[in-house]
């Protein structure tokens, strides 16, 4: 057995980059992806989803209770099947998507794929910028300022590089602690949260249409497990071969759906009695105004180390992610470029634009239409059987088995560009005041429901169905075991 090349042990320097796991470094369990998943929903941003169910989806309590549920532990039932590829590769999702789509065919969807990242962690530091800018009002009387506003986003931005840039160990075992920690801080929030709610109207209110329940799944699903569902595999490349999938797939969808359907509901139940959380340019402020005075402190705190939980594995993805793009770096230097462009993010969303729920919006409703044109080739992909060589997967030239034609695989990319198409076609994406895009077929009943992400994902699966016929489209690359000597 040769000596890892990984310190993948907590505290340590993860030195491994986008190189797949050989099966004698391969340790950890199925619960672990209850913990990743759990660790990365318990962020407040759980609460303007589901404000949004009811101010602008105009569906009552129990609807938005039921949205929550399916879409939540529904997508998030799809990142854990995803990430079986992760288990069986030892790489990560985009690195593995070489095989699918060929070495140069694969550029497309793994950029789309950083830059969902990339948005993800901009809307999370500013909200806990946001989250620490509040405590010191509270603790210090510091008002708000240009100069105050840039020294939060760094620290946030500090911690998220300290944890994400040690890499997959401490991530584990921080995801497990820290889930407790702020899980039991939210649950206490939770509790005064609640008690501020005004019943009479939360019960009075009408239900709104099956339309409105339909397109509220789908932007749960776009705004929780889809956006998750292209990094799944990059947490579950460490686990042993031998973990059964359906454990994986258990795991990852209750450790994402309990956390979402609470805060969810709770962002839901808020906005039935008052919608003035759905309607804030400061979604931490509008919670903390909800609060005992007392409350403040450890609200912010749960807020900003919920919000820190997700970040971290964002940006862990992100560095993966812009490596398998071609950046020739050790893993820890691309976190730190990926940090550097989240922190660009976070100065224009809090010092430029005018809007945060506008852009947050607009940004799950484009991007989800990619990826989920991505998902629905690459779960065909891995329906047929996919194994994968661990050699071919790390050499990007013409030397490559997954070169295929001129370094593209032409079923998986014509039919993910068709998706892309198909999906837009029926999207809408705007903010409150402007227009962004608007497709052809927006005004559908597909389209008013949100549905174009479905469209693209089930486009996506159908055009490389039919286009690549053959039943195992790997069947004659080096098996599995040969992962044993990856790693060089």
């Amino acid at each position: 057995m040769s000596v890892s090349k990984t310190n993948d042990r907590v505290g340590a320097v993860e030195t491994r980059g986008i190189e797949p796991v050989p099966d004698h470094e391969r340790h950890g369990h199925a619960g672990q992806m209850f913990w990743t998943w759990f660790a990365a929903n318990i962020s407040i941003l759980g609460l303007p989803l589901g404000a949004t169910l009811v101010a602008f989806r105009g569906l009552n309590i129990w609807q938005a209770v039921l949205v929550a549920l399916v879409g939540s532990f529904g997508s998030f039932a799809l990142v854990g099947a995803l990430s079986l590829a992760g288990k069986k590769g030892g790489a990560p999702a985009l690195t593995l998507s070489r095989a699918v789509f060929g070495q140069r065919g694969n550029a497309g969807p793994t950029l789309v794929s950083w830059l969902s990242r990339i948005g993800w962690e901009t809307i999370s530091t500013t909200t806990a910028a946001y989250a620490l800018l509040a405590m010191l009002d509270i603790a210090f009387g510091l008002d708000r300022n240009t100069v105050l506003t840039l020294l939060c986003l760094l620290v946030f931005i500090a911690c998220t590089l300290l944890i994400s840039g040690l890499g997959h160990a401490t991530i584990m075992w921080i995801n497990k602690w820290a889930t407790v920690v702020f899980g039991v801080l939210n649950l206490i929030v939770m509790g005064f949260l609640v008690a501020t709610v005004d019943w009479s109207r939360v019960l009075d209110a009408p239900a709104g249409a099956t339309s409105g329940v339909i397109a509220g799944i789908g932007f749960i699903a776009a705004g929780t497990g889809i956006g998750w569902a292209n990094a799944g595999a990059d947490y579950a490349r460490y686990l042993p071969r031998e973990i059964a999938g359906s454990r994986l797939i258990v795991a990852s969808a209750f450790g994402a759906g309990i956390p979402l359907l609470l805060l969810i509901s709770l962002g839901s139940l808020l906005t039935a009695g008052d919608a003035t959380l759905a309607t804030s340019s400061d979604p931490v402020a509008a919670i903390n105004e909800m609060l005992p005075s007392w409350m403040a402190i450890p609200y912010l705190v749960a807020a900003f180390g919920g919000l820190l939980m997700s970040n971290h594995l964002s940006t862990y993805s992100a560095g993966l992610t812009m490596i398998t793009l071609g950046l020739r770096v050790p893993r820890v230097w691309a976190v730190a470029l990926d940090v550097v462009l989240m922190f660009a993010g976070g100065i224009y969303l809090m010092l430029i634009a005018d809007d945060f729920y506008g852009p947050f919006s607009t940004f799950l409703t484009l991007l989800a239409v990619p990826i989920s044109a991505w998902i629905g080739v690459v779960a065909v992909d891995s329906l047929r059987g996919r194994s994968y060589d661990a050699e071919a997967l790390m050499d990007t030239g013409r030397t490559s088995r997954y070169w295929y034609s001129g370094g593209f695989r032409l079923p998986a990319v014509i039919g993910w560009a068709a998706a892309i198409v198909a999906g837009l076609l029926f999207t809408t994406a705007a903010t409150s005041t402007d227009v962004w895009f608007e497709g052809p077929f927006a005004d559908t009943w597909a389209g008013t429901n949100g549905l174009g992400w479905a469209i693209a994902m089930a486009t996506g699966a159908a055009s490389y169905a039919l286009t690549d016929r053959a039943a195992r489209p790997d069947a004659q690359a080096t098996p599995e075991p040969a992962l044993q000597g990856a790693g060089r």
